[in-house]
């Protein structure tokens, strides 16, 4: 596969079938994200997969805390809304995905069943969970959003699929506690990853991306 060819492939993967990936392929995937550019090349993230059933273990204990009416609180803000043209493309992302799934806008049931997927990994059999130390802010943000790019289409090019989530950052404590880590250790977000169920109608849905007009401007 080009790199041309893993870029316009990548997709977000809502549906894993239980296969797991090869130890010696996960470790070479991380190696050649280990190449990811920062900021004066302080490499500020911190990654720790999590498979089999530990993996399990921890999705368990955070739906158990859905469910229970736990409020998430996560590292970082993650209740920021959108307006105009964001909002916009941010209804349509949910319109094709609960499209795709047979769920009704108001089938509030159904909406809440597929959130919780979230924390259950999707059914991959494996997730990546990236840190960041206290002392990061912002700009060290940047860094992890390149590094997780670079993972994703590394894991892309070797039909590997994925799912970078934010809901994975919304228990911090549960996953530190599960992981043995201090509260130095802040998560950004997680990434599911394994083998696409191509089954799964979640994996149906098709979300598109903006002209070139709308996104880019050119000076000379």
């Amino acid at each position: 596969m080009t790199l041309d060819q893993a870029i316009a492939g990548r997709r977000s993967v809502r549906g894993f079938l239980t296969r797991e990936v090869p130890a010696a392929t996960i470790r070479e995937v991380f190696e050649l994200a280990q190449t990811a550019p920062s900021n004066c090349n302080i490499q500020p993230w911190i990654s720790h997969v999590v498979s089999g059933d530990s993996l399990s273990a921890l999705g368990r204990k955070m739906v158990e805390a859905a469910n229970a009416g736990v409020a998430p609180d996560p590292d970082f803000t993650a209740d920021r809304k959108f307006a105009g043209a964001y909002r916009e493309r941010q209804v349509d992302a949910a319109v094709q995905l609960y499209g795709a799934m047979g769920i009704e806008r108001h089938d509030r049931p159904r909406r809440d069943w597929a959130y919780r997927r979230n924390l259950e990994f999707f059914g991959a059999p494996h997730a990546v969970f990236v840190f960041m130390f206290g002392e990061f802010e912002e700009r060290e943000a940047v860094d992890l959003g390149i590094y997780a790019q670079t993972l994703m289409l590394a894991f892309t090019s070797r039909g590997i699929a994925s799912c970078a989530q934010g809901a994975l950052s919304l228990y911090p404590s549960i996953i530190r506690d599960h992981l043995g880590l201090d509260a130095s250790n802040r998560i950004l977000y997680g990434i599911s990853f394994g083998y696409e169920d191509v089954l799964a109608p979640a994996n149906a849905a098709r979300v598109g991306r903006v002209s070139l007009a709308d996104s880019v401007i050119f000076h000379r």
